[in-house]
């Protein structure tokens, strides 16, 4: 058995459509333990989504697995049924989607909604589900939670149903919670509130959070490990503190110069030059590349496997094999 929870290896999905074969995930490898927490980030169509969708086996026709591994606690999803999944989904692994309002039911009552998950994947009669649903609300942070269970989701405010949909996923305390951009469709208070939930409920539980978000502000200080990806493949993989004070790919750099900070407010912030990747025409080389200031004629035509440049730090970037290359050229002329 695996030592990791989650554990991909090298997955390889398309999504095969009208226009073409939309290549979504490129040979994306992932690994997880027990109680850790990952982010996953990058701009819109990077893949980040696809990837924890994946795990929940929720890639259907179109979207297919044409490669590679996925391990959870022990389950090969890659080779399991539909029927399969269901028994896992909400009991091993659950999902909070971004926006609650879709994702809740509008013709049922919050109780409704959350007892039927405990339904479905406990023992427990309909008393001890309901007391189970006063319970997690209470947990989350919901005021007068005996009386939210009878209330429709268009009768709360956002925060209050993302906080629902928390609690909806942690009914049956699995063992991981995908949590995808659970607080887009929030203002910034908010959003600092169900973030610190989330860490809470972290430690409480114990349990591993695999956070997907374009925002990096967001998983500094909550994440054990950031992936960041582009065009279906992981640029570069590190801690926060390395991914923050010593990155290694351009798309990664080109990230952070583009988040404000109170010491340059004045200043304009810098983008990312150039449009985002097309997956139906991937280049040969790395997918960066036609967007990359410091590209290399290398950059078209190969692309760079993962590198190490620091302890439990790698990425994947021509730039630093050139460093390296330097550096050694130099040391060699000194002498």
């Amino acid at each position: 058995m695996s030592e990791y929870l989650v554990d991909i290896k090298n997955e390889r999905l398309s999504f095969f459509t009208p226009a073409g074969e939309v290549k979504a995930l490129n040979d994306v490898s992932i690994h997880l333990k027990e109680g850790e927490v990952l982010g996953i980030v990058g701009e819109s169509g990077s893949g980040k989504s696809v990837t924890a969708y994946s795990l929940m086996g929720l890639t259907a026709y179109p979207g297919k697995l044409i490669g590679g591994t996925l391990e959870f606690n022990g389950h090969r999803i890659d080779e399991m049924t539909e029927n399969q999944m269901r028994k896992i989904r909400g009991e091993e692994i659950s999902i909070i989607f971004q926006d609650p309002m879709t994702s809740l039911n509008p013709v049922f009552t919050i109780g409704n909604q959350l007892m039927e998950a405990i339904l479905l994947h406990t023992d427990k009669d309909k008393k001890q589900a309901r007391e189970r649903a006063i319970e997690m609300l209470t947990l989350v942070g919901v005021n007068e939670p005996e009386s939210r269970l009878k209330q429709y989701p268009h009768e709360l405010s956002g925060g209050m149903r993302q906080r629902v949909m928390i609690a909806m996923a942690l009914v049956c305390e699995p063992d991981i919670l995908i949590a995808d951009e659970p607080t887009t469709a929030l203002d910034v208070t908010i959003q600092a509130q169900i973030l610190e939930l989330m860490q809470d409920l972290q430690k409480k539980l114990g349990m591993a959070i695999i956070m997907v978000t374009h925002d990096l502000g967001v998983i500094a200080s909550m994440c054990d490990e950031i992936i960041v990806m582009y065009g279906g493949r992981v640029c570069e993989r590190g801690t926060a503190d390395a991914i923050f004070y010593h990155p290694a790919h351009e798309y990664t750099k080109g990230l952070l110069r583009s988040i404000p900070k109170a010491d340059n407010m004045n200043e304009k912030l810098i983008p990312i030059g150039g449009t985002p990747i097309n997956l139906l025409q991937m280049p040969e080389g790395c997918a960066f590349c036609p967007r990359c200031e410091s590209a290399m004629k290398i950059c078209l035509k190969q692309q760079p496997a993962e590198f190490r440049v620091g302890e439990d730090h790698l990425a994947s970037c021509w730039m630093n094999v050139k460093e390296i290359y330097e550096a050694q050229e130099g040391g060699s002329n000194e002498q």
